[in-house]
């Protein structure tokens, strides 16, 4: 399996999100049509060490796939390890994190950090497509901050490495998720290597994935915190890709569903009393925009148990399905 086909079948791709793109959430997303699916980032210390929760991130199965393992590390030999050992794992594509901002990833001299230290960067992009007997790509920002955009030269390098695909977020370390992505620096990314490029930042809609596409070149459209309580931008931006028509957002009861699908499939994960409190962030998101939303994730945040939960969701969005204010939904997607 190579990245270039399943872009070249479906360029839509679900983005890396810690906490949120656990076994659930990408089978929800692979559904609604995105076609190339990230876990959540995966720490290759831990990987190694069998940490328990670790061990439950890699929980896949055949209907998300093709699926991509993202790991996260900064010394060379545990993230070739670990590539080794996720090679076994039931994913079809491994991904190097070289892109996260977070403090305590940067400390290990891992994610963002690896944006400073090109030598290093090339010594684990080497390793890892060594000890990996499946494709390896690499997400990357653009630089550390405005004054050392890397991307192109990091993207060079990957290729040269034998990396097969690399994922370009259009900001720098330093603006973190804040300001504007510079989708004119995926265009040159793109324009400067032979391998795919996938195009990450800014993807709110249907229509900014389509033009993400058309503005940059890229082989992949990548999109993250706007799925998050609408996974149905996928079914969305794969409709207006191949046909430039708009298709209408979800109805109440619709998304009422599809929010207690996920909680049951959370409890499948999880058991009910972790599942029940890790599906909390979820409601927050699937009621996020709407008439009364504020009140509901008030309630459901107290709530302990599915039974009341799934009564709670039942009766919050069948509300809204009858009310004068169901019109406005259409100009509130996530």
């Amino acid at each position: 399996m190579s990245t270039r086909n399943v872009l070249q079948e479906n360029p839509l791709v679900l983005a890396p999100m810690a906490g949120i793109t656990d076994f659930p959430f990408r089978t929800i997303c692979r559904e609604l049509g995105a076609g190339l699916l990230f876990s959540e980032m995966i720490s290759a210390e831990a990987l190694i060490r069998n940490h328990s929760a670790t061990q439950t991130m890699l929980r896949t199965g055949p209907a998300e796939r093709p699926l991509v393992f993202q790991i996260f590390g900064g010394r060379p030999d545990s993230l070739a390890k670990a590539a080794s050992m996720l090679s076994r794992s039931g994913a079809d594509f491994i991904d190097i994190n070289m892109g996260c901002p977070v403090p305590k990833v940067l400390k290990s001299g891992a994610g963002s950090a690896l944006l400073k230290d090109m030598s290093r960067a090339r010594e684990i992009m080497s390793a890892v497509v060594e000890a990996s007997d499946l494709p390896v790509t690499v997400k990357i920002r653009l630089g550390w901050d405005a004054q050392s955009i890397i991307a192109v030269e990091l993207a060079q390098a990957a290729e040269q490495a034998g990396i097969a695909a690399v994922t370009v977020h259009a900001r720098t370390r330093s603006q973190g998720f804040s300001g504007h992505a510079d989708w004119d620096m995926i265009k040159v990314v793109k324009s400067s290597v032979g391998i795919p490029v996938i195009g990450n930042g800014d993807v709110r809609s249907a229509e900014d994935a389509r033009r993400m596409r058309d503005e940059t070149g890229c082989d992949g459209v990548m999109i993250g915190r706007a799925c998050q309580g609408y996974p149905w931008i996928f079914r969305e931006a794969r409709q207006y890709l191949s046909t430039g028509t708009l298709l209408p957002p979800p109805t109440p009861v619709e998304r009422g569903a599809l929010a207690i699908r996920h909680l049951r499939d959370m409890m499948d994960l999880l058991g009910e009393f972790i599942g029940v409190r890790e599906m909390r962030k979820h409601l927050c998101w699937y009621s996020r925009g709407l008439p009364g939303g504020a009140e509901f994730r008030t309630r459901v945040n107290h709530l302990n148990t599915a039974r009341e939960v799934i009564t709670e969701i039942e009766q919050f969005f069948m509300s809204l399905e009858h009310s004068a204010d169901a019109p406005v939904l259409r100009e509130r997607r996530a």
